[in-house]
């Protein structure tokens, strides 16, 4: 079920938020009504996998008990990497278990032995925020920050809560613990700030990314031998603005739902195409996973407690597993590890350099090295890819017969880079800030949000469903 569809915003949204309002005066009857609200909308699209998740969230519960309740140092750490390891092992064959055949059948075969059959394992939506997420409650009981769960009730709203379920943001516990127990009752204000920023992220996706998608897919469906110079730039910089658009406008919807019930979910982006390095690229984009991944493996590696070049192996690896999470494809791991090598460049000098350029400059030379890593992340393949890069680099490569791309894939293109140059200028304004801007032209800022998210919807309509980019892992 997609918040965009019909039947979420018509059925599904309005009577689980009207049950919230009007009959959830009681604190746990609010809490029922919302787990209820959130198994449903998730068996909607996994009816299987959710047994699993229920199970898996059983062990959890009892698993965090025994870690709390246990004061032996050794018996503590083993009972956590039981829960860890329940689940992983939940990710790992959901996720991997048909890459990792893949690759084996094709050395085997490589090495003239018989190879092994492929197993068709369907991927459950939302698996990796899933694990990630029960994971961190599991550390967090282990290392003292939150106590065990009051109720499996409230655990279970934790892992279930529509709002962020499918992809995100990822909501440590510690973060959101004390708001299911306080259950809070959203009030006008929580609505009003909540659907419009809901609004905000239906236009991103449906007029934004879902067009960007368009032309990104035009190009990348194409024989690379057949594109030129200009092409292969094109379908990069049209994947570029969508997936910007597609997974923040989806973290827009996530904490605008979450805001109309009263939560307050933390954010995920903070204007990405602004950064000036790697490094601040990755403190702007998907800030939930950065997060993640500094407090539950980098700091747990050893951070940068144990020389410089631990630390910079520390970094590389933790991108490794980035890209290894994102997708089991050799794409989705070149992107991870092209990633941790720029982390790791701008530690030993490439940050210092950029710093003595304009910042303007620094975010041009920024953004082309992020706009080649996504030429990993969107490929078919790494073949694809490298041939892709090869045509970017070669100015005079023409293609051998001309692509039409449609105006309109062109327009939103230029109208998503000029929101981008908009938030880098924005920066030179002193005090400036988007939300203020907003709230100080309300009614026209209101206006024109209504307007799009109209148009959005129509659009939505007409058009086939394109789902999340990040619904895949």
């Amino acid at each position: 079920m997609l918040f965009y569809e019909p039947l979420f915003l018509f059925l599904f949204g309005p009577a689980v938020y009207l049950l919230y309002l009007f009959f959830g005066e009681v604190r746990a009857r609010r809490a029922v009504i919302l787990f209820a609200a959130s198994v449903v909308f998730y068996a909607w699209s996994e009816p299987v996998f959710i047994l699993l998740v229920f199970a898996s969230v059983g062990l959890d519960l009892y698993v965090g008990q025994k870690i709390a309740d246990t004061p032996e140092y050794g018996a503590r750490k083993l009972w956590l990497a039981l829960g860890v390891v329940a689940n992983l092992a939940i990710l790992v064959y959901y996720k991997y278990t048909g890459f990792l055949a893949l690759n084996v059948d094709a050395l085997l075969k490589a090495l003239t032995l018989p190879g092994i059959n492929i197993p068709q394992i369907a991927l459950p939506i939302g698996v990796s925020f899933i694990v990630f997420e029960k994971i961190t409650y599991l550390v967090d009981v282990y290392r003292g920050v939150t106590a065990p769960a009051r109720s499996s009730l409230l655990y279970g709203l934790y892992v279930f809560f529509f709002p962020k379920l499918l992809a995100g943001p990822i909501i440590k516990y510690h973060d959101i613990a004390r708001q299911f127990e306080a259950m809070p009752h959203a009030d006008v204000d929580d609505f009003i700030v909540g659907f419009s920023r809901f609004m905000l992220g239906v236009v991103k996706k449906l007029l934004f990314a879902d067009t960007l998608a368009s032309g990104a897919d035009l190009i990348f469906a194409h024989d690379v031998s057949s594109l030129g110079f200009a092409e292969a730039w094109a379908g990069v910089l049209f994947f570029t603005f969508q997936i910007y658009f597609d997974f923040s406008g989806y973290s827009d919807m996530a904490i605008g739902l979450a805001r109309m019930f009263g939560f307050r979910l933390l954010e995920n982006f903070n204007m990405p195409y602004v950064a000036t390095s790697i490094t601040d690229f990755w403190r702007r984009w998907h800030i939930s996973l950065t997060s993640w991944i500094r407090e539950y493996l980098y700091f747990p590696l050893g951070g940068n407690r144990r020389g410089e070049a631990r630390t910079y192996l520390n970094l590389w690896i933790c991108f490794f597993a980035s890209g290894l999470w994102h997708g089991a494809a050799w794409t989705y791991i070149a992107w991870g590890a092209y990633n941790g090598v720029f982390l790791v460049l701008d530690r030993l000098f490439l940050v210092n350099r950029l710093q003595r350029l304009p910042d303007w400059l620094a975010n041009v030379i920024a953004m082309i090295i992020v706009i080649v890593g996504w030429t990993f992340f969107r490929a078919t393949s790494l073949t694809q890819a490298g041939a892709l890069l090869a045509l970017m680099a070669t100015p005079w490569a023409h293609a051998s017969a001309p692509i039409a791309i449609p105006e309109e894939y062109v327009v939103v293109a230029l109208i998503a880079a000029a929101i981008c140059v908009a938030q880098r200028l924005s920066l030179y304004v002193k005090d400036f800030n988007w939300g203020s801007a907003a709230q100080r032209y309300a009614l026209a800022s209101n206006s024109a949000l209504s307007m799009l998210f109209l148009a959005a919807l129509a659009k939505g309509l007409a058009d086939p469903f394109k789902p999340f980019i990040y619904f895949r892992f």
